[in-house]
C-alpha cells in the first residue's frame, strides 16, 4: 500500500506534491488545534470541576456530622412547663417579664427594657436547658437598652 502511495506520489509534478504536502501538513494542524486541544481542554476542566465536587462533598459531610453532633449534644427539653421554665430563669436572670402569653406548645414573652449583652446571655442560657427562642424581635428602647419580643419553644424529645 505505502509502495502505490509513493508511485501514486511520485508521478504528480512537482507543484502538485508541494500543494498535497501543504495540505497534509494544513490537515495535521487542524486535527491538533480543532480536535485534539479542545478534548484536552474539556479533559482537564472536567478533572478541576471534579475536583471541586470531591472538595464541595466532604465539606458537606463534615458539615453533616456536626449537625449530627450537635443532635446529639442537644440538651433534654425541660420536664415542667415551658412558661414555669422561662419565668423562673428570668427571675434569676434580673429579668422582669412585661407579658406571658401560652399559645400552645410556645410562648410568647414580651419585654420593655433590658440591656442587649445580658438579654443575650439570659438566652443562650435557655437554650443550654433546652427551651429555644422560636423568634425574636428585637428593637432601641433608648439608654442603651432594648425592648423584645420573643417566641419560645422545648426542643424536640
Amino acid at each position: 500500500m505505502i509502495a502505490r502511495l509513493k508511485t501514486w506520489f511520485d508521478g504528480r509534478s512537482k507543484r502538485e506534491q508541494w500543494m498535497i504536502l501543504a495540505m497534509l501538513a494544513l490537515l495535521g494542524v487542524t486535527i491538533v488545534w480543532g480536535i485534539i486541544r479542545p478534548i484536552d481542554e474539556a479533559l482537564s476542566s472536567a478533572r478541576r470541576r471534579n475536583a471541586d465536587a470531591a472538595i464541595r462533598l466532604a465539606q458537606t459531610r463534615a458539615q453533616v456530622d456536626a449537625v449530627k453532633a450537635l443532635r446529639r449534644a442537644r440538651p433534654e427539653p425541660p420536664g415542667g412547663m415551658l412558661d414555669a421554665t422561662v419565668r423562673e430563669s428570668a427571675s434569676a436572670a434580673g429579668f422582669s417579664l412585661d407579658s406571658v402569653a401560652v399559645e400552645g406548645a410556645r410562648l410568647r414573652v414580651h419585654l420593655n427594657s433590658a440591656r442587649g449583652g445580658a438579654l443575650l446571655a439570659w438566652l443562650g442560657g435557655l437554650e443550654e436547658q433546652g427551651v429555644i427562642v422560636d423568634q425574636l424581635s428585637v428593637t432601641d428602647a433608648g439608654n442603651r437598652n432594648v425592648a423584645a419580643d420573643i417566641t419560645f419553644r422545648k426542643t424536640a424529645p
